[in-house]
């Protein structure tokens, strides 16, 4: 088998192709990527020798080398991660998460549906989207596989408009696909713009932590090595034409988890109690914020068997560690050289 997938430099995607090309030695895996700011092939320098792995660097929205891409290489599957995902660069530039989420989908599904046309046997389409296409809960409930969509963001607008296409390239072409929707991840390689990993680096370097508003939106969280066992799950045993949330079981409070996280940092940087929490600072709230995610994910553990392997406090341990014991990783992303690493090793 022969697996395109698109985003495989960023955050989940290398923890996906590092999955794959080390579980199914008999697939060759391929991992499209930009390699824009949150693409670092650095995540991958462990697996990017193996034969059954390659690198391609391109972009999902040049609908010229997607054609020529897919009919050099006949991919049988495309897993679809390639997304911009951050919410406050949807607000300061939503065309930009349209061109990328919305075209560039677009044009993945029209590669892979021209390849095949007829004949999908065998053959799978697997788009990876969030649970923020579902909107905002109040104090209870849990989104659903069923739950109306209700985007209140650029950015899950654009990945909401993404999902509605690929459903309706499986009624109008008949051609197969599955639809993941997850809740927040979290884990080593993440790019530091998201919470967790640019609080931890905040810490480690006296900055102060900015809490939006009261610091009381609540998010479900999920480890990132377990969202791609479940993405391993979905792609081999998931239903055709079903969508399957995953999450964490997991709800914290931002400033609860905050709290959590300045506490396990004192204790691994041997620094007083309370030092780190004393760097948290309340900011102005952004546009849109929704008060409440969490995820139902019940239908993929009845039918797929698939759970959480770690609670929030052990992934979160693993997570600091991780990153206290690769500063030098931090530095390069945070310092912006890590973005020469292709050209190093690639050219």
């Amino acid at each position: 088998m022969t697996i395109l997938i698109t985003g495989g430099a960023g955050f989940i995607g290398s923890h996906v192709v590092r999955l794959f090309v080390e579980a199914y030695p008999n697939y060759h895996i391929f991992n499209l990527d930009a390699l824009t700011y949150a693409g670092n092939l650095e995540n991958l320098k462990d697996i990017e020798e193996q034969p059954n792995y390659t690198f391609v660097k391109g972009d999902i929205t040049d609908e010229t080398f997607i054609n020529k891409l897919f009919e050099k290489h006949k991919f049988d599957s495309v897993i679809h991660l390639a997304a911009e995902s951050h919410v406050d660069r949807s607000i300061k530039d939503p065309l930009a998460f349209v061109k990328t989420n919305v075209i560039g989908t677009m044009i993945l599904l029209n590669a892979f549906k021209n390849l095949w046309k007829d004949n999908f046997q065998n053959k799978l389409f697997y788009h990876i989207s969030t649970d923020e296409v579902y909107g905002s809960l109040g104090q209870t409930g849990l989104f659903t596989e069923t739950t109306s969509y209700d985007p209140n963001s650029p950015y899950s607008a654009s990945k909401a408009s993404s999902d509605h296409f690929v459903r309706a390239y499986g009624e109008t072409y008949d051609m197969p696909y599955v639809i993941s929707n997850c809740s927040n991840n979290y884990g080593q390689n993440q790019f530091p713009e998201k919470l967790i990993p640019l609080f931890i680096n905040n810490i480690i370097n006296n900055k102060p932590l900015p809490v939006y508003g009261d610091g009381n939106y609540t998010r479900d969280w999920l480890y990132v090595n377990d969202h791609a066992v479940a993405i391993d799950l979905v792609f081999h045993k998931g239903k055709n034409k079903e969508t399957y949330n995953i999450g964490g079981f997991n709800e914290w409070k931002n400033i609860d988890l905050v709290k959590l996280l300045c506490e396990q940092m004192d204790e691994k940087l041997s620094r007083p109690k309370g030092s780190s929490e004393k760097l948290i600072t309340y900011v102005k709230d952004r546009p849109g914020h929704d008060l409440r995610y969490a995820i139902d994910a019940s239908k993929i553990n009845k039918e797929l068997g698939w759970q959480p392997s770690v609670t929030f406090e052990e992934g979160l341990n693993k997570t600091i560690d991780w990153y206290l014991n690769n500063e030098n990783w931090l530095h390069s992303v945070t310092s912006g050289e890590y973005q020469s690493y292709y050209e190093k090793q690639y050219s």
